[in-house]
């Protein structure tokens, strides 16, 4: 197990980010669910809401991990590569929650359900939420300033 340096920012884990972008908003919406006694809220905590957010997390942060140190998400400021990426993860999510709410109707066993009704919300906000989450922690955990490249002189050549 590597020790990180004194003043280091802390690692990115990628697991113990998917792990928590799952279960942080399965037990808040949960919770949601059970305070206003709603079933579908709580069946959509542990479904939707919270496998979007782990998935985003998933895919995301494994993007990001493989990302160079002099890209634009790595030397822009800390808001915006978040803010940038939850809004094109939440865009992605509502194309995606708005087919879903379309065409899954059509499948005989869900026919009847209010489930495809909510991906058009659960989808984005959870991608949006995740996103956000992941990028911030990712960035958090880059060094502050790149080490800069030392030009040293070289040796003068004795020419005789």
């Amino acid at each position: 197990m590597r020790k990180k340096a004194p003043g280091a920012p802390p690692p990115f884990v990628l697991w113990r980010e998917v792990l928590a972008a799952y279960v942080m908003p399965a037990v808040m919406a949960g919770i949601g669910g059970l305070a206003t006694r709603q079933p579908q809220l709580m069946i959509a905590a542990v479904t939707t809401i919270a496998g979007t957010s782990a998935v985003v997390a998933a895919l995301l942060g494994a993007r990001l991990r493989r990302r160079p140190a002099h890209s634009w998400a790595a030397r822009a400021p800390r808001a915006l590569p978040a803010i940038v990426l939850a809004l094109g993860c939440a865009a992605v999510a509502l194309a995606v929650g708005l087919a879903g709410a379309r065409w899954l109707p059509h499948i005989p066993a869900l026919a009847g359900s209010a489930w495809p009704g909510r991906l058009p919300v659960d989808l984005p906000v959870s991608s949006a939420i995740a996103a956000t989450l992941i990028t911030w922690r990712w960035r958090g955990s880059r060094p502050r300033h790149l080490p800069q490249h030392r030009i040293t002189p070289q040796p003068e050549r004795q020419t005789s």
